[in-house]
C-alpha cells in the first residue's frame, strides 16, 4: 500500500486538501484527529502526560488542551517530550488503520511530518502552502486565537521553504478551485505511480 505524506503550516488548508483526496475515493489518516483521540482513549498516555505536565492536564478524565498548549508552546523541551509520547502511539495506530484499507493508496495528513521524521515513512509528500497572511486570517476565523497566538504557533513549525526542498510535490491553497485541480492531477500522477 502505497503512503502519501501530506503536511503543510498551520492555517495552509490541509483539510480543504485532504477532502478533495476523500472525493476522489482516496482513504485519509489525520496524524493529529488520532493524536487527540488517543490522548483520551489510551490510559498509558493519559499517565505518561500527567506525569510529565502534571496532573493539571486532565480535568473530569479529558486532557485539558488549553493548559497543555500554553506549557508545551513556550518550552520545545516540553513539546519534544509530548511529541515522544503520541507519536509511536500514532504510528501504531496508522499501521492498524493502513492494512484495513483498499484503494491504490493513502493520504497520511500530520502537520509536522518532517519536523518528526514521520516522511521517511511515506512513498511520497506532498507540502500545503499559502500565504502568511491568509493563514493568520483562516486561523483567526477559525480558532478566534489572536496574531500573536497564531505567531506563536507557526514559530514552532519549520518554514514552507525548509519543507519544500523536502517535498515531492506543492499545492498552492490560495483558491479552493485551482487547488482541486491541482489535487486531481497530482491524483492521476499517484496513480500511475502506483501502476508502476
Amino acid at each position: 500500500m502505497m503512503v502519501v505524506g501530506l503536511t503543510g503550516g498551520i492555517g495552509s488548508g490541509k483539510t480543504s486538501i485532504s477532502k478533495f483526496f476523500k472525493e476522489l475515493g482516496i482513504p485519509v489518516y489525520i496524524a493529529d484527529d488520532a493524536g487527540k483521540r488517543l490522548m483520551e482513549t489510551s490510559v498509558e498516555i493519559k499517565a505518561e502526560i500527567i506525569k510529565l505536565l502534571g496532573d493539571k492536564a486532565y480535568q473530569n478524565n479529558r486532557p485539558n488542551r488549553k493548559y497543555i498548549a500554553g506549557l508545551v508552546f513556550k518550552d520545545a523541551e516540553k513539546l519534544n517530550a509530548l511529541n515522544e509520547i503520541i507519536h509511536p502511539a500514532v504510528a501504531t495506530d496508522f499501521d492498524s488503520w493502513k492494512v484495513k484499507q483498499t484503494a491504490a493508496y493513502v493520504i497520511y495528513e500530520a502537520a509536522i511530518l518532517f519536523e518528526t521524521k514521520g516522511a521517511k515513512n511515506c512513498d511520497f509528500t506532498i507540502l500545503v502552502t499559502a500565504n502568511k497572511e491568509e493563514r493568520i486570517t483562516r486561523l483567526q476565523k477559525r480558532d478566534k486565537s489572536t496574531r500573536e497566538e497564531i505567531e506563536a504557533r507557526m514559530a514552532k513549525q519549520w518554514p514552507d521553504e525548509k519543507k519544500r526542498k523536502l517535498a515531492d510535490f506543492e499545492i498552492e491553497n490560495h483558491d479552493l478551485r485551482l487547488a482541486k485541480v491541482q489535487v486531481i492531477e497530482l491524483h492521476e500522477n499517484l496513480l500511475k505511480q502506483v501502476e508502476n
